[in-house]
């Protein structure tokens, strides 16, 4: 987009789209906590993972969907599918992983989703989003990243780092 604000059509035809894609979402998400298939949970932690992706790129926040596709569609879904893989998990149902007081799990759930949708909506109410509002280029993020959040992108770094030499020193044994 070249900064120029979108028609009242075009804001209706972005709202339906971000509709459709969070039920999608919300659907995956759900779909992937209750599956007794821990492949399947996999699966559809990878369409959860997409539907975010496809958020970003509605925003204009082509950088952060560039990175989510990469990292998390690619490495992380990777990582998680050889973990499946390396711990000689089921591939079928596993009856044995279901739990008595998973009501008390979705009460927790949907409390915590009750506080975080009030406190946005108490922290949100008043405020409006610009008219003139452009897309964040990819090199004006990079930029900031590689300059004022430098500290935390190293230790971010050192954290997956010690991550994968973990993975390598389980996968071992």
């Amino acid at each position: 987009q070249d900064g120029t604000p979108l028609s009242d059509t075009g804001l209706v035809i972005v709202n339906i789209f971000f509709v459709i894609i969070a039920a999608v979402a919300l659907i995956a998400a759900v779909k992937m906590v209750t599956t007794q298939n821990v492949v399947h949970a996999a699966l559809y932690l990878l369409i959860v993972l997409s539907t975010v992706a496809a958020i970003y790129i509605i925003l204009g926040a082509e950088f952060a969907a560039a990175t989510q596709v990469l990292v998390y569609l690619g490495a992380i879904m990777v990582l998680m599918l050889f973990g499946v893989m390396l711990t000689q998990a089921k591939l079928g149902k596993e009856t044995d992983l279901d739990y008595d007081k998973k009501w008390l799990g979705g009460l927790v759930a949907a409390g915590l989703g009750a506080v975080m949708v009030y406190s946005l909506w108490e922290a949100f109410e008043t405020t409006k989003f610009a008219d003139d509002m452009a897309p964040q280029r990819t090199g004006d993020v990079a930029g900031e990243i590689f300059s004022t959040f430098i500290v935390p992108f190293e230790a971010l770094s050192v954290l997956l780092l010690a991550a994968l030499i973990g993975a390598v020193v389980i996968a071992r044994k």
